[in-house]
């Protein structure tokens, strides 16, 4: 199953995945451009304070091109814009995980403190979270495109119900059988479930 094939150009929930793109890149790039204004030597494992964050100059510029990898999937749209998202939601999960270990540690070379390890975990599950909206459940409603993608036998009956249910009316008229009152109507919309 590609990415690419589920979900339909103007489906709503790429509207979701681009501003949730869009809103986390600007933050990471607003982080990383107070990190370059305060002139940060690159590889400082102390850090300084920005934002109750510790930075130095290389997690400045490490925040500014995950933002404008975050601005582009946005910009694109779509699938794009959610396999970004899930990627770079998981890469800061990750990155979590690994700097709660080197924390006073010469490996830490972007300069992390327990704030940032903080920062990248919530970050992470926010940025995968709007990659993963509308794809990831157990109870997708069933004109989700994620969800007829993964049942396409229900899916086509759905739709060749649906299909019938609106020609109905037409195929009666054109055939000049009486109209169905209200209540039969109703009646015959439960028996056709």
């Amino acid at each position: 199953m590609r990415l690419r094939d589920e979900l339909p150009v103007d489906h709503h929930l790429a509207t979701v995945y681009r501003y949730g793109a869009g809103l986390c890149g600007v933050v990471l790039l607003v982080f990383g451009a107070l990190g370059f204004a305060d002139r940060l030597s690159p590889f400082d494992t102390d850090g300084t304070r920005i934002a109750g964050m510790s930075t130095n100059g290389l997690l400045s510029l490490v925040s500014v091109l995950f933002g404008l990898l975050l601005l582009t999937g946005a910009a694109i749209g779509g699938n794009v814009a959610s396999a970004v998202n899930i990627t770079i939601g998981a890469l800061f999960v990750l990155s979590g995980f690994v700097h709660t270990f080197i924390l006073d540690r010469p490996a830490n070379i972007l300069g992390f403190g327990m704030a940032n390890v903080f920062f990248s975990y919530v970050m992470g599950l926010l940025i995968a979270t709007f990659g993963m909206y509308g794809r990831v459940s157990g109870k997708l409603p069933h004109d989700n495109p994620y969800w007829r993608r993964r049942h396409p036998r229900e899916a086509a009956q759905e739709s060749l119900a649906a299909r019938r249910w609106q020609h109905a009316p037409a195929a009666r008229q054109m055939s000049g059988a009486p109209a169905l009152r209200q209540g039969s109507v109703a009646s015959a919309a439960r028996s056709r479930q």
